[in-house]
């Protein structure tokens, strides 16, 4: 492919060729909320929602299936646990079992967001009956207050009770559909570290330190750690339990930055990768300028060994709920950094960007190359359907310099057309060994 296309930018003739990329681990995605958005309400809808992602270029859609103590699907756990079997507004619809079908049935992967994880409630903690049935899962800080961040009410995360109703909440969407994967995020497994106050996890810690009671300061590194072990264990065991069940199911997170991650929310994330308890990671780059978006994927780089680096796949922010959109320029410089850093693909939240999309986003992985103006049929070259008749054939000179800083992997066409000049630009491109068509060498006489 390489040499087709230093042909291309050489000479400029009146031909078509398409080309494939062979690259294997591309991942374009995104996330589909029900919040501030309506993809997921009726069947119509999911197909809609399903043809834009797949117009767009998308390869993979992550659908929340756990929001707000409650789940988008039919779910025997939840009404187990608390008598409610599925959010009533989807009126008996399952829209995880329409996007599987959907999805699958276009070409693209479909993953299991566990968006709320350990959060049981947002802004109302009352909700859902959560708080009434299961009090001693809350968790508490210092204070003895409900556990509470930027107005997401939370359990204890560390109490078994807690862990083993998640686990069964993860095991019965691998069991019950055929997702391409599960993914936990910025809440699962996660705990704000401000909690761990509650009784239950008190006396786990005087059980283990003597007696002792835990750090007053929260930030406390030796708190931090003992309580990060503990969901790491989580972790380990539901990815275990996941591949049990289904070795094929692809178990990822999309955790905070780190070390922010572990501060803040007992999230040690490069651990998971380092220790084979994480398929990939989506970490949310989510910032609103590029230096600043170009800085934290840096760092990201840092936090874990080169040869994991390519399960490592960054998470874009370029929607939100109050309306915000991503200008197209800075998305596009994103993108462009993502790969002139190594990184083969990203995760878009939300959904709204690809369905507001005034462009495709993602073009077709096969690159078509058309040049068919007067200024291009050059009856010095031959062009033949027999390829020793090619062989005569010279490079044209390259005419103009290009004006391009092109980073590795990358290259543009240049071409032109009504006397003006155009460029395409062509990402991913990957090294190959020369092999000459046809496979032998032509004979000498």
């Amino acid at each position: 492919m390489r040499t087709i296309l230093l042909f291309l930018i050489w000479s400029v003739i009146h031909f078509e060729i398409q080309a494939q990329s062979t690259v294997n681990d591309k991942l374009r995605g995104t996330w589909i909320t029900n919040v501030a958005s309506d993809a997921m309400l009726n069947e119509k809808n999911v197909k809609e929602a399903v043809l834009n992602c797949k117009r767009n270029g998308l390869t993979d859609i992550f659908v929340v299936v756990w929001n707000n103590g409650l789940t988008t699907y039919p779910s025997r756990v939840v009404q187990n646990y608390i008598g409610i079997k599925q959010d009533p507004r989807y009126k008996q619809f399952d829209p995880i079992a329409a996007f599987v079908e959907q999805g699958h049935k276009n070409g693209l992967k479909v993953h299991a967001w566990f968006e709320f994880g350990f959060s049981y409630a947002y802004k109302d903690s009352s909700q859902n009956n959560w708080l009434s049935k299961y009090p001693h899962w809350v968790g508490r800080d210092q204070k003895q207050n409900l556990l509470k961040k930027n107005g997401f009410f939370w359990w204890n995360s560390l109490h078994p009770e807690v862990q083993d109703f998640m686990h069964q909440l993860v095991l019965e969407v691998v069991q019950k559909y055929k997702v391409d994967g599960v993914q936990g995020d910025d809440r699962l497994p996660a705990m704000p570290s401000e909690g761990g106050y509650d009784s239950y996890t008190t006396q786990v810690y005087a059980d283990e330190y003597n007696g002792a009671n835990p750090p007053l300061d929260s930030k406390n590194s030796l708190w931090l750690r003992w309580r990060t072990n503990k969901l790491n264990d989580f972790a380990k065991k539901l990815y275990g339990s996941v591949k049990k069940m289904n070795p094929a199911c692809i178990v990822s997170w999309a955790p905070s930055i780190y070390p922010w991650s572990l501060e803040q929310y007992l999230q040690d994330w490069p651990t998971w990768l380092k220790d084979g308890y994480a398929d990939l990671i989506f970490p949310q780059v989510y910032r609103y300028q590029f230096d600043n978006y170009a800085a934290t994927l840096k760092a990201v780089a840092k936090q874990v060994p080169a040869s994991l680096k390519n399960k490592i796949y960054p998470g874009i922010l370029t929607s939100l709920g109050d309306g915000y959109r991503v200008d197209s320029i800075f998305f596009e410089k994103m993108i462009s950094l993502n790969r002139s850093e190594g990184y083969k693909g990203e995760v878009l939240f939300y959904y709204e960007t690809i369905k507001d999309a005034k462009k495709v986003i993602y073009k077709d992985q096969h690159i078509t190359a058309r040049f068919q103006t007067p200024d291009n049929q050059l009856e010095k070259v031959i062009l033949s359907n027999k390829p020793l008749a090619e062989a005569n054939n010279k490079l044209l000179p390259l005419g103009d310099n290009s004006p391009f800083d092109l980073p590795k992997n990358t290259c543009v066409l240049s071409y032109r057309l009504n006397n003006k000049r155009y460029y395409y630009k062509i990402l991913d491109l990957t090294k190959s060994n020369f092999t000459p068509y046809p496979s032998s060498p032509p004979p000498t006489h």
